[in-house]
């Protein structure tokens, strides 16, 4: 009975994390891989049809896989995320009115995922196969 529970549990929390995953597709403020990541982490303590089907799911599969592989982020998913950010930070500043007050921890939120984005090693790649930068 306990362990129904916990599969439960661990079922609600792959589900919402996959569900602001996808979210984090069209927000730039919520990223969409570590989303993911947890999704998968639930799902293995629940389900192995459902952790299966993330891992080798066409859209989201290969991000989940890289990053599990590697610890990075492709060179185009940085540069698409931070122009978002980017894009929120200035609409943020020009145009939402917000006070300050409401400004400042947004836009810090924003420059915490930034400079996380930044920090990981960068994958690109070289005759079909993903290697981490030299630099990074």
């Amino acid at each position: 009975m306990r362990w129904q529970v916990k599969r439960l549990l661990y079922g609600a929390v792959g589900i919402s994390a996959f569900v602001l995953g996808v979210v984090g597709i069209f927000l730039p403020v919520l990223p969409t891989v570590p989303f993911m990541l947890v999704a998968l982490w639930a799902f293995s303590n629940s389900s192995q049809r459902l952790h299966d089907a993330l891992y080798y799911h066409p859209r989201f599969g290969r991000a989940v896989r890289e990053w599990k592989r590697h610890g990075a982020i492709p060179f185009r998913s940085k540069v698409l995320a931070l122009t978002a950010m980017s894009l929120s930070g200035a609409w943020i500043l020009l145009f939402s009115g917000a006070s300050a007050w409401l400004q400042v921890p947004a836009l810090a939120f924003i420059g915490y995922g930034a400079w996380y984005i930044v920090s990981r090693p960068t994958l690109c790649r070289e005759a079909g196969k993903l290697e981490p930068d030299a630099d990074s």
